[in-house]
């Protein structure tokens, strides 16, 4: 019942923010640096880049968390959907694997950017939000885990860093590969042979990871006081700290520089904030009502699990509705940050727009978009197994139609003119300093792995 009632608390305080986030403005305020956690440690931070990057953290030490969200791609992979486990390469180059140690399945939802995350307002993390802050439990968070999350987490950035390592798909490996998969398989996270402490027991074994992890930690002094925990903090302080992106075109016009913005991005504000209605749901100073919104997104690839009435596959993806178990939640995913939108391709829960034209010429008349879909600019390495299961739902016109049915986004018409104003518009929101993430990516790592696979 506490989980049922968290869930209904917490839809309230969004419903309630998002309403007062735009409520009567035409624009955010400004960005300030109140709006983000306080600023790690350098240490902590440094330690933080050498795990997101280290294979270390996988089941078969082939997987990072970089794999999926790399400072070559925008924090993201630039695929439709991941392919974690088992695959080899990165970005679009990534292909399925070989042989037995190939991948099962792709990852179901698209890899969402980390961009701005370290911002207070950033409470709920996943496409479907199903990790957010909750007093109810000791960790203080709301998980999947549920009452096996331990104490200790630092923000819900850091509770996020928990989860990857525990998927089979994403980075523990398939069945018994390996003692994380095995672990992972049982769903034992917690306690002496649960994922977590099997991966704070690789960490502890390395010397230099334990040296950074004392200088990172004050309550550290040896390696057996190395947790999970701490690691999944490290990473969310770099992650906080390497990829804040406020400081774009429309952020300069916010603080005061009125040139900041070229009269076609004005006019696409204008738009943005008025009748193309976009700001009804990315309101806010980053763009999003920290919601969640049915718009009639297409389903690419293997599902969540779920069904709808009379299909068994288990091949469709309910969003919200899988963690509040409200029916009317059905194929409502989380409203994404527009922040540095130009960089983030592909689009949607599913990775199903790869440009950013297309997903915005989606919101304008959603319906349509989904039933007409060009399926030709999903971006994925082919196999014939897993190709075969990309389309299931889109092809199969009595699904499309119960995602059709869930729409809740009224069409739009503007004129070429208009539509070529709010794109200069979503592009004024591209924080130069994201465009170069190299100097984010270490040389090495303190395992030895490698970094290029």
């Amino acid at each position: 019942m506490k989980t049922k009632f968290s869930i209904i608390l917490f839809s309230f305080t969004t419903a309630l923010y998002a309403f007062s986030a735009h409520a009567g403005n035409h624009s955010p305020m400004a960005i300030v640096d109140q709006d983000y956690y306080p600023e790690a440690s350098n240490e902590k931070i440094t330690l933080g880049k050498f795990l997101f990057f280290d294979k270390v953290l996988s089941g078969n030490r082939n997987t990072s968390c970089a794999t999926c969200h790399h400072t070559l791609t925008a924090t993201g992979d630039g695929l439709t959907l991941p392919v974690g486990e088992g695959g080899r390469g990165l970005g679009i180059t990534r292909d399925t694997g070989s042989g037995s140690s190939s991948i099962h399945e792709r990852v179901p939802r698209n890899a969402p950017t980390v961009f701005n995350l370290g911002a207070k307002e950033f409470a709920i993390m996943f496409h479907d939000g199903r990790a957010f802050p909750d007093d109810s439990f000791a960790s203080g968070f709301s998980s999947p885990a549920g009452d096996l999350l331990p104490v200790g987490l630092d923000n819900p950035l850091a509770v996020q860093a928990m989860f990857p390592v525990t998927s089979a798909t994403e980075m523990a490996g398939q069945g018994d590969e390996n003692e994380i998969s095995i672990a992972a398989a049982a769903n034992q996270l917690a306690g002496e042979n649960g994922v977590w402490n099997l991966l704070a027991q690789r960490l502890r074994s390395i010397p230099e990871y334990v040296t950074l992890f004392r200088e990172a930690f004050s309550h550290i002094n040896s390696a057996e006081d190395i947790s999970f925990v701490d690691a999944a903090n490290a990473i969310a302080a770099f992650e906080a700290s390497a990829w804040r992106a406020d400081n774009s075109a429309f952020d300069k016009f916010l603080r005061g520089n009125k040139t900041a913005l070229s009269r076609q991005q004005k006019e696409g504000k204008k738009l943005f904030y008025g009748e193309a209605g976009c700001s009804s749901c990315h309101s806010g100073k980053f763009q999003t009502d920290q919601s969640f919104h049915a718009i009639a997104m297409p389903q690419i690839g293997p599902g969540k699990g779920h069904n709808s009435t009379g299909y068994f596959d288990g091949r469709e993806d309910f969003g919200r509705e899988a963690v509040t178990g409200d029916p009317a939640d059905r194929f409502k995913f989380r409203t994404p940050s527009l922040r540095n939108v130009a960089l983030t391709y592909p689009y949607g829960h599913a990775g199903a727009y790869n440009s950013l034209e297309a997903v915005v010429r989606h919101h304008l008349d959603p319906v349509n978009s989904l039933n007409q879909y060009d399926a030709s600019q999903i971006v994925l390495p082919s196999r014939p197994d897993l190709d075969a299961l990309d389309l299931l739902v889109m092809n199969d016109p009595t699904r499309v139609q119960e995602i059709a049915s869930r729409n809740e986004l009224a069409s739009t018409n503007l004129t070429d003119y208009e539509f070529k104003a709010l794109m200069s518009f979503l592009h004024a929101l591209t924080d130069l300093s994201s465009i170069d993430l190299r100097n984010d990516t270490p040389k090495r790592v303190p395992s030895g792995l490698s970094l290029a696979e």
